[in-house]
């Protein structure tokens, strides 16, 4: 639709929600509507609109704040056209793995996509113990195919740089580089942990072996524009079922480190490895397997069949990248690990654990195994090895 609203910005309600989705005539007239705010982050409103017969629409808007500071922590609102053009510039890449995108609007920070509802998120569903089986195998070629076709082994360079252009995420890029990679590390406000985790933590800050890693990790991050990164790529950013599965909420897309975006799933597949018993332990690890081993034969096919880079052809340069951005992700997953857990935002996987005892214990582990994935990433080769290191670990603590 090509609508624009005149107003000026306005947060929505469940009421303005059900008359915007009126006015742009997504429903036929007259008709009865049901609507609920379901938004479960830190950065947006979410409304879930149906009809009578279920058929319904999912609206998005930016806050112009973080809820889980308020007003105080400002945000810009161009992060909703960040993250419009993302999904638009993915659809024709994954068409299968993204929404549609229905509408956007730059002045309300809108984005307006197609109902989701019938799918899980999948940290609620693991949470639960449920598998999607086919998850890794989608997230895998998901994260090859827009990962190589927005690098300069699958773009042209030209056209590279003016898509970067379009990807300027200053103030979402601010937020990770101060939330993941600088105050976990640091004695820092926005930290948050129990007291019973005191002397983990300052073993963290006073690991000047570790803080060097994490330094060139951030350096990358600053300055190595890859590919178009989603950015937040976590279990939370992703709805699923048996068969299906859609990348939400890209509103921190930017040119970044191969690396990031794997990382990042990488270690919310861990963070919930850790919280499992040995019973049910493999069925999660098997996603860590399978997800690596699909993004290295996509991205190895694409390599093959749509290279536009001349020295894609010689011999060892594909192993070569493949290592690079298989040694970043296992440091950017033990970062996510540690932040995660200490950081200002933590996730459902450890925050509800039960008992206390046993959740202060797990997340002594996860700080462990966070730094050790740091420490190791450039002798890791595998993720048979990451098991084995978070193997290693669990019998240490």
């Amino acid at each position: 639709m090509s609508i624009t609203l005149k107003t000026s910005y306005q947060p929505l309600t469940e009421k303005t929600a059900i008359a915007l989705a009126q006015q742009l005539e997504f429903f036929p007239s007259h008709t009865e509507l049901h609507c609920r705010e379901i938004g479960d982050g830190n950065l947006n409103l979410v409304f879930h609109i149906q009809n009578n017969d279920q058929h319904g629409i999912i609206i998005k808007q930016a806050l112009p704040y973080a809820k889980v500071v308020g007003e105080s922590w400002p945000l810009t609102l161009h992060r909703a056209t960040i993250e419009g053009n993302y999904l638009k510039n993915s659809v024709p890449l994954v068409p299968g793995f993204v929404p549609k995108v229905y509408h956007t609007d730059k002045t309300q920070a809108l984005t307006i996509i197609e109902d989701l509802s019938h799918l899980e998120i999948v940290r609620s569903g693991f949470i639960r113990g449920k598998d999607f089986p086919l998850l890794s195998l989608h997230i895998g070629k998901y994260l090859a195919t827009t990962l190589f076709f927005t690098s300069d082994f699958g773009l042209n360079q030209q056209e590279k740089k003016v898509l970067q252009q379009e990807f300027s995420n200053p103030e979402l890029c601010k937020i990770t580089e101060d939330l993941v990679l600088t105050d976990p590390f640091f004695n820092s406000e926005t930290n948050n942990f129990e007291p019973e985790l005191s002397d983990s933590v300052a073993e963290i800050w006073n690991n000047n072996t570790l803080k060097l890693e994490v330094a060139k990790l951030k350096y990358k991050f600053l300055t190595n524009g890859e590919a178009l990164l989603h950015g937040d790529l976590h279990t939370g950013s992703i709805f699923a079922s048996d068969t299906e599965t859609k990348v939400i909420d890209p509103e921190f897309a930017f040119f970044g480190p191969v690396g990031f975006d794997i990382g990042q799933f990488f270690a919310n597949i861990l963070l919930q490895a850790i919280t499992r018993t040995e019973v049910n332990k493999d069925v999660i690890l098997s996603h860590l397997h399978q997800v690596w081993e699909t993004f290295e034969k996509t991205f190895t096919e694409l390599w093959i069949t749509s290279s536009v880079e001349a020295f894609t052809k010689t011999e060892g340069y594909l192993q070569h990248v493949l290592r690079n951005f298989f040694k970043d992700a296992v440091g950017y997953a033990g970062c996510e690990v540690i932040r995660r857990t200490i950081g200002l935002a933590h996730v459902a996987d450890l925050e509800e654990i039960k008992p206390y005892e046993k959740k202060i214990a797990t997340k002594k582990l996860a700080l462990a195994f966070g730094q050790e994935l740091i420490l190791q990433s450039e002798k890791v080769t595998s993720t048979q090895e990451i098991e084995a290191l978070l193997n290693k670990v669990t019998e240490e603590i």
